[in-house]
């Protein structure tokens, strides 16, 4: 593989079985110029980038420790989730990153209102994030709080196959953060992040806002729904008045059929 250009010290386009590609490794392009032959022994990763040009304009604009230790952070997380991640994660985490520990140093810290339902929802993305700012506190001798993690967390979860795009998660997830609010106000109570009923409700709200999404019914017998409509009157009330708030404040329409499932979460949590 013949070098066409040196992006930094750890990275250069080359060419490859006659394409274009992007190859990783500590001091790959050390005393090399255009036309050299890479050490095959120095490739830690090689990969297609379809967007070269804004990579490039990334890699001259942020010190080079960030875009290794964002390199590092994929590669702990491809080998964790056991799966390859699309090529755009090396624009978008390395970008997030440098931007974060930037912010960080100068005192500036972003608090992540969805911290609670991207830990339940994300687990092994977050577990990611809570290795990724270790792994920065030990390289930048800086702490980043756990909120960065859940950012990490959702940049590696919408780089994933079938992840799904990152504005679209962000905005399911804040969905999901304002029906939980609008069951705690219903109830008058405080609902507890940890409890395994909190857990279950958040689950069951990722996939039926997902399914409506989709157009697609988590479909329960009529009988079962009227039952549940007899049976718990206070709570199907609450879960119809939770889906009209969704409907005026993010233009998600529940089905009938979801607000029977999300009446017997909101039950258990009464019963509590």
């Amino acid at each position: 593989m013949k070098i066409t250009k040196i992006l930094n010290n750890n990275a250069v386009i080359v060419v490859d079985d006659g394409q274009e590609k992007i190859a990783v490794g500590a001091g790959i392009a050390f005393q090399k110029k255009k036309n050299d032959i890479v050490n095959m022994n120095k490739v830690e990763k090689l990969f297609v980038m379809k967007e070269n040009e804004k990579f490039q304009q990334l890699l001259n604009r942020i010190p080079e420790e960030h875009f290794i230790i964002s390199e590092e952070i994929i590669t702990y997380a491809e080998n964790y989730l056991g799966t390859k991640l699309d090529e755009h994660i090396h624009i978008a985490l390395t970008d997030h990153l440098s931007f974060a520990i930037e912010r960080e140093r100068d005192g500036i810290q972003l608090k992540n209102k969805l911290l609670h339902e991207i830990k339940v929802l994300y687990p092994k993305e977050y577990e990611i994030g809570l290795w990724a700012i270790q792994h920065i506190k030990e390289i930048c001798k800086i702490d980043m709080p756990v909120d960065e993690a859940a950012f990490i967390a959702l940049h590696i979860h919408t780089m994933k196959v079938q992840g799904g795009d990152l504005r679209e998660t962000v905005k399911q997830t804040s969905i999901i953060r304002d029906i939980v609010q609008m069951i705690a106000e219903c109830l008058q109570v405080t609902i507890q992040e940890d409890d395994i009923s909190y857990e279950r409700l958040i689950t069951h709200l990722r996939f039926a806002l997902t399914r409506a999404h989709h157009y697609e019914h988590h479909t329960m017998d009529e009988e079962m729904l009227e039952m549940i409509k007899r049976k718990f009157p206070h709570s199907y009330s609450y879960a119809s008045k939770v889906a009209m708030d969704v409907i005026a404040q993010h233009g998600v329409s529940l089905p009938e059929h979801e607000l029977g499932y999300i009446t017997l979460h909101i039950e258990r949590l009464r019963k509590q």
